[in-house]
């Protein structure tokens, strides 16, 4: 019987996981199933542009597959029975459930609404396809002159303003944020940040909390009143309570506690990967939710089950920052170099360049998912056997 492995969302982080495992393993010995609610990949980076009314082209999950082994299966998870190795679904075609030996749990991420008053009634977010689409909608019936609040001062927020105002030069946009802006980058990298917004007309309400939010304005902690025909909500990220609610160890974010190799503490058939992992990077503290951090965990994840599975020694695989890399609009970009505390160097990387350089990014993303088993080899590794809990043989 050929060992299941189960990969819970196609996002950045299962999307590569899916392929690596494809590319690595022998399907004479493994069925790899990805399940993903919706059939395109989402390049969740760019949902800001879709919303301001740019054109991004989708990937059909299914042709990505296509002649790789992968099998997708087209449906929201419901639920995880971590002692009965089992993943509940369902879709259009009703309710169903799927049996793993490993699963790989990378489900992502949704929008925080921190308990504010008033966000999930009329705030909009960009960090799923169909919010950003809903938010596009809104966007294209404002007229000269409407207000824009972006609420947030992370990468997210920073690069929703920026991309806002400069598309819509016709649109007053604001950022409020609840210390000051870029004040974990560099001086000179701060002041680049800073420029790009005083060029690009965008107002900064900083060290301001967003208390409540309403359908033509947002209430500061303070109770200043801040107009908002349209508030974009990007205070953090916040993971689905599936995990929690499944039994697994779960810190109290909600994400999976994992160990080095982003296997879960309490249940060794499963991994997790991507923002749902509560992974602690090399510098002790845990890794933030970020597409940089889906990289780390999913090669190490991956890394990891094919090692087992195979008898080999596990490798550990680099979980540390660089840098961060943060779009203003389309022709300009920071690039902000960080040492292993994952505090700013003095260099860092600022304009045209910068804004390749992130393009370059992002296309090298998308290639990779577009191509999930580049590079596959000749000869794919066999599984290793072992007795199973109930003594029968199965892959180690």
């Amino acid at each position: 019987m050929k060992h299941r492995i189960v990969v819970l969302g196609a996002g950045y982080a299962g999307a590569f996981a899916a392929g690596n495992l494809a590319r690595r393993l022998s399907p004479a010995d493994t069925e790899i199933t990805v399940v993903n609610a919706v059939p395109d990949f989402v390049e969740r980076m760019r949902l800001h542009q879709l919303a301001i009314g740019q054109d991004l082209a989708f990937r059909k999950l299914a042709d990505v597959f296509a002649g790789t082994g992968v099998r997708l299966r087209l449906a929201r998870v419901t639920g995880v029975d971590p002692e009965r190795r089992t993943v509940a679904v369902t879709s259009e075609d009703g309710d169903g459930e799927l049996a793993y030996d490993t699963l790989l749990y990378a489900l992502g991420s949704s929008v925080a609404h921190h308990g504010v008053p008033g966000v999930a009634e009329y705030a909009f977010d960009v960090t799923g396809r169909s919010s950003a689409l809903r938010l596009r909608e809104r966007l294209a019936g404002l007229g000269e002159g409407g207000t824009v609040l972006v609420v947030g001062e992370g990468l997210t927020g920073i690069e929703t303003a920026t991309e806002f105002a400069e598309s819509r030069p016709d649109l007053s946009v604001a950022l409020a944020a609840r210390g000051e802006l870029g004040a974990w980058l560099s001086p000179k990298a701060r002041r680049h940040l800073r420029q790009a917004f005083d060029r690009l007309g965008i107002t900064v309400h900083e060290h301001t909390g967003i208390e409540a939010v309403e359908p033509t304005r947002a209430i500061a902690a303070d109770g200043t009143s801040i107009p908002a025909d349209v508030t974009v909500w990007s205070a953090g990220f916040a993971v689905h309570p599936i995990a929690a609610a499944s039994g697994l160890e779960v810190a109290e974010t909600g994400q999976i506690v994992v160990d080095r190799t982003m296997r879960s503490v309490s249940h060794p058939d499963v991994y997790a990967a991507g923002d749902c992992a509560y992974a602690i990077g090399e510098n002790g503290r845990p890794l933030p939710m970020s597409c940089a951090s889906a990289g780390f965990t999913n090669m190490q994840a991956t890394a990891a089950i094919i090692a087992r599975l195979t008898g080999s020694e596990v490798p550990t695989t680099g979980l540390k920052y660089h840098g961060n890399h943060i779009s203003l609009g389309r022709r300009d970009a920071i690039f902000q170099m960080v040492d292993g505390d994952v505090r700013s160097k003095s260099w860092y990387l600022g304009g045209r360049t910068a804004a390749r350089l992130k393009s370059g990014v992002l296309k090298g993303a998308g290639w990779g998912i577009a191509h999930p088993t580049f590079g596959m080899p000749k000869r794919k590794r066999r599984l290793a056997t072992a007795p199973d809990r109930a003594g029968v043989r199965v892959a180690a």
